[in-house]
């Protein structure tokens, strides 16, 4: 064949094949994305649930901290997008695990905490891939841990977090 006929074949198989090496790229980066945000919200929940169980009932410091905001930062997480703390679920579980309807009455709501729990029901993960704009919504997140002092010290009756 003549070499002058063949240029413009070069470009249509680099048009095809770089298609789909960019769409293997992406794919690729997508999920890895994908795979942060997913163990990045694992830790949100677990230590969120750490805090509660230390901190005194319902401080708006424990879910700041939860993802990932300094104690006196609010608004969405510095390090998960779309993550806020209005998307947390905070509750106190009796031994059963039904909820605790007044936690912090400082009487037998208080005496009857149990457990802990800090849940993200339904996280939206947004794709960035051109055409594919549609999130995908992850399943719940959700971290449970026996009580400890929740805040309280007993010695100097003094609630700390």
């Amino acid at each position: 064949m003549n070499r002058k006929r063949m240029q413009g074949v070069y470009v249509v198989e680099f048009a095809i094949i770089g298609l789909v090496l960019f769409t293997l790229l992406f794919g690729v980066l997508e999920m890895a994305r994908l795979y942060f945000t997913v163990e990045a919200l694992n830790e949100v929940v677990r230590r969120g649930a750490r805090l509660a169980v230390v901190c005194e009932i319902s401080r708006p410091e424990i879910l700041r901290r939860a993802i990932f905001n300094a104690a006196t930062d609010s608004g969405a997480s510095s390090l998960i997008n779309n993550l806020d703390t209005a998307d947390l679920n905070l509750t106190y579980l009796d031994q059963n695990g039904a909820v605790v309807a007044t936690p912090n009455d400082g009487g037998a709501g208080f005496d009857s905490i149990r457990y802990v729990q800090i849940s993200i029901p339904n996280f939206s993960f947004n794709l960035l891939i051109p055409g594919f704009g549609a999130g995908i919504t992850l399943p719940p997140f959700r971290a449970t841990l026996p009580r400890e002092s929740l805040g309280y010290d007993g010695a100097s009756g003094v609630t700390q977090c």
